[in-house]
């Protein structure tokens, strides 16, 4: 535990690096923490918050800089970045209202991590609203033995195909059948209500009917997941300009393979949307961007009252974080107001 010196000279250094980019020595400190220590008493309490991880040394200069730990520390008990109104906003973040327009949706997420690299000057990530996944009518057609097409009609018209293979083969009127069955007691249910009823209705379904449609309900699942892109990216260039980034190759190589596959960002943010409020991530701590120079911030978005995806900025562990606070927290909210419009 630190005692209130310690903690304001490392808030100081921590404000200082992100405000100039250079290690802090013990002068600059004594100066700017309106502390009255002589040079040898900050640079004992400095050499403390070094042997507890929270600031380094780097080689070439006798100041100090945070570390991933130190960050953390700041940013949980020291930060106190103000959430904002709508009507607080300043003039560059309000400008992001004017620019989401809610004709389409796949529009408004790809205009969010444009305008979110813009304000931040680093990476915007937006996930696209998840679909709601309702049986509205579902269909099995036999396309050889053991090969069955599922055609599943969404409450708004989208058509999914899915090819299964079943473990025995099926005659047409077994298929119209579980057809029947499946569009008479569960359409317009969603497909984790499918799944929980057909836990406990199965023994009561013919063993062959009940494992058809077990097939078709994953199937199902499936298929909406992938029929919308799921991570919209923009700006990764601008990590080039992170000097512990931009001369490793490999880092940046690795890094961009997350940005291109972006199954594994869709799981960080898929985490992050069960959180309330904004989520940060400091050097690595998301496992997904799993870099000491990086950190994530990131906040749910909500249509009428549901969550429905996440949006966030990826950046240096140096960034000022009350700022991404605001402007991940206020891209949010205008998303979530997009999108709800009618």
């Amino acid at each position: 535990m630190l005692d209130e010196r310690a903690r304001t000279l490392l808030k100081t250094l921590v404000e200082r690096y992100i405000a100039e980019g250079q290690p802090v020595g013990s002068r600059t400190l004594s100066r700017a923490s309106g502390l009255e220590l002589s040079p040898a008493t900050i640079r004992n309490v400095m050499a403390d918050l070094e042997e507890l991880g929270l600031i380094a040394s780097p080689h070439t200069s006798a100041g100090r800089v945070p570390t991933a730990r130190g960050y953390r520390l700041f940013v949980d008990t020291m930060l106190t970045a103000r959430p904002l109104s709508l009507e607080q906003m300043p003039p560059d973040i309000a400008a992001v209202r004017e620019q989401l327009h809610p004709d389409q949706p796949q529009r408004v997420i790809a205009q969010a991590a444009s305008l979110l690299s813009s304000l931040s000057n680093f990476v915007g990530v937006v996930s696209a609203p998840r679909k709601a996944s309702v049986f509205h009518h579902i269909e099995f057609l036999r396309l050889g033995e053991r090969r069955v097409l599922v055609i599943m009609v969404a409450p708004d018209g989208d058509v999914q195909n899915r090819v299964i293979f079943t473990v025995r083969d099926y005659t047409q009127s077994e298929l119209v059948e579980a057809t029947n069955y499946l569009n008479t007691h569960y359409a317009g249910l969603s497909i984790e209500e499918v799944r929980e009823r057909l836990k406990h209705e199965i023994e009561a379904l013919r063993e062959e009917i009940g494992a058809l449609m077990q097939a078709a309900v994953q199937a199902g699942s499936e298929a909406l997941a992938e029929s919308t892109e799921q991570v919209v990216v923009s700006g990764e260039r601008n990590l080039l300009g992170v000097p512990a980034l931009g001369n490793d190759m490999g880092s940046l190589r690795k890094l961009f393979d997350v940005f291109e596959q972006k199954t594994e960002l869709m799981r960080l943010l898929d985490v992050s949307s069960r959180a309330e409020g904004v989520r940060i991530y400091i050097g690595g701590e998301s496992r997904v961007v799993p870099f000491e120079e990086l950190s994530v911030v990131t906040a749910p978005y909500e249509v009428d009252g549901r969550v429905v995806g996440t949006l966030g900025v990826i950046g240096p562990t140096r960034m000022a974080y009350d700022r991404m606070i605001q402007i991940v927290d206020i891209t949010a909210r205008l998303v979530g107001n997009a999108l709800s419009v009618k």
